[in-house]
């Protein structure tokens, strides 16, 4: 039946209990360790041709990621006025955020196709040996044709996610993944009649891959919509996307910013293996991240959906639950890098360097499990707050702890100080510490009760 403008809205307070919080996060889960693999796929594969192609093709992938960061901080805010929405009950007025978000998809196309013009001579500054930086450069060209379509699969994941439907988000990103694995298989090595086209090869493979994703994405938006009244597009909420969006884009920037400075400019001070390894320990965490931060997604809808239906009060619930799920993955995964770290680093340390490579990587991992519970509580306030729309604070915390704190300290420690790769790493331990400590106290002030996300909010 379609929804008509006249129907009154009815309130949908969500359930906020571990199965109502399961049943959202597993598809989140799984399409977020999606993501990640698409990424642990490319380095597994590339590693073969050795520690440079390894570096290019990882580091690559992280500068590529970190173009699109500002717009994908955005499209996350589609999620909390979506969900809030649907907690109001107004299934018409969130499909506009849809909309809203493939139209920001679009400007991220024609983004990426500006930025390109500039790369080379950014690419210069980073202290990296030339063939390295070239094959770099090579893959991050490729990668950027798909920057809108990465973008428009978010927008709309995070469309559906905050109705409550997490499965489409889910079911495109599978698309993605094995498409891009078929996809590396065939052209990194030169399979079904394609030639060995390496780094290059899997920027290829990931590319053509996202554009399909998207399109069955894009697809399904349209089919379902079809059942939802239409009303027009109003540039008043597009611009309050934009307005508490770009905080949290620049949230996400300046985090993804100090952590390739960190890659690059002081990892890489220590070496091309040292690179490889930091590479190789970030590709691990990206994977076992990715079901925390479904978790914390999750909670975030809950959140939305609470405030949206006037339930403010059964926010704190929502974030205990989420933040105690998040501890227990996460509590997990550490005690797996404290234990077993040679069996985690082993399958990236092929080809040239290789044991240097294990060495490293094995020593990072080990201080990367002190980080896991912080990160477990900083991700799940960070996700709670967003919901709320509290998106201002949390991106100042990150522009002091990262900039005035992290960048500063592990590159003097470095640089000045030639301290080596153990003690690097161990300020991002520190970082996480600080930024958890900042995001707790931020939510037990209550602040976030007084942000007003919506333009008629239920009270």
């Amino acid at each position: 039946m379609t929804e008509t403008l006249t129907s009154a809205p009815q309130a949908h307070p969500p359930a906020v209990n571990a199965w109502s919080l399961w049943t959202l996060a597993w598809p989140i889960m799984i399409s977020r360790a999606s993501q990640a693999i698409v990424g642990l796929n490319d380095a597994l594969m590339v590693a073969p041709l050795g520690a440079k192609s390894l570096a290019a093709t990882s580091t690559g992938a992280m500068n590529s990621f970190a173009i699109l960061i500002l717009p994908l901080g955005v499209t996350f805010l589609v999620s909390s006025f979506t969900s809030q929405m649907f907690g109001q009950g107004d299934s018409v007025g969130a499909r506009r955020f849809g909309w809203y978000g493939l139209i920001l998809a679009g400007i991220t196309q024609v983004m990426c196709l500006s930025v390109l013009l500039v790369m080379n001579p950014i690419l210069e500054w980073i202290p990296l040996e030339t063939d390295v930086r070239s094959m770099m450069a090579t893959y991050i060209v490729i990668r950027l044709w798909s920057g809108g379509a990465a973008i428009g699969i978010e927008a709309l994941a995070n469309y559906f996610g905050g109705l409550g439907k997490t499965r489409p988000g889910m079911l495109a990103n599978i698309c993605l993944m094995v498409t891009d694995v078929i996809g590396n298989w065939a052209l990194i090595g030169g399979h079904l009649g394609f030639p060995a086209m390496g780094v290059r090869g899997a920027a290829l493979s990931s590319s053509i891959a996202t554009w399909i994703a998207f399109a069955g994405l894009f697809a399904y938006f349209l089919w379902q919509g079809r059942a939802i009244a239409y009303t027009a597009l109003r540039m008043t909420e597009f611009l309050r996307l934009v307005r508490f969006g770009v905080p949290a884009g620049i949230n996400w920037f300046l985090e993804i910013f100090a952590f390739i400075f960190f890659t690059n400019a002081v990892i890489g001070r220590l070496g091309t293996t040292s690179l490889a390894g930091m590479n190789c320990v970030m590709a691990l965490n990206s994977v076992s991240f990715m079901p925390a931060f479904g978790l914390a997604s999750a909670g975030a809808i809950l959140v939305g959906q609470a405030i949206g239906a006037g339930a403010k009060d059964l926010v704190p619930k929502a974030v205990a639950l989420t933040t105690a799920a998040t501890l227990l993955w996460q509590g997990a995964t550490g005690v797996a890098y404290f234990l077993i770290p040679q069996i985690l680093i082993a399958p990236f340390a092929k080809g040239e360097g290789a044991a240097e490579t294990l060495e490293i990587g094995i020593r990072m991992l080990i201080i990367s499990s002190a980080w896991q519970l912080f990160d477990a509580i900083a991700t799940s306030l960070a996700e709670a707050l967003r919901a709320a729309g509290d998106t201002t604070f949390p991106m100042i915390a990150r522009l002091v702890i990262a900039w005035v704190v992290f960048v500063p300290g592990s590159l003097l420690s470095v640089k000045y100080f030639g301290w080596g790769d153990a003690a690097a790493t161990g300020w991002i331990v520190a970082y996480l510490a600080l930024l958890a400590a900042a995001l707790l106290w931020r939510f037990r002030t209550g602040a976030w009760r007084h942000v007003q996300l919506l333009e008629t909010p239920r009270h």
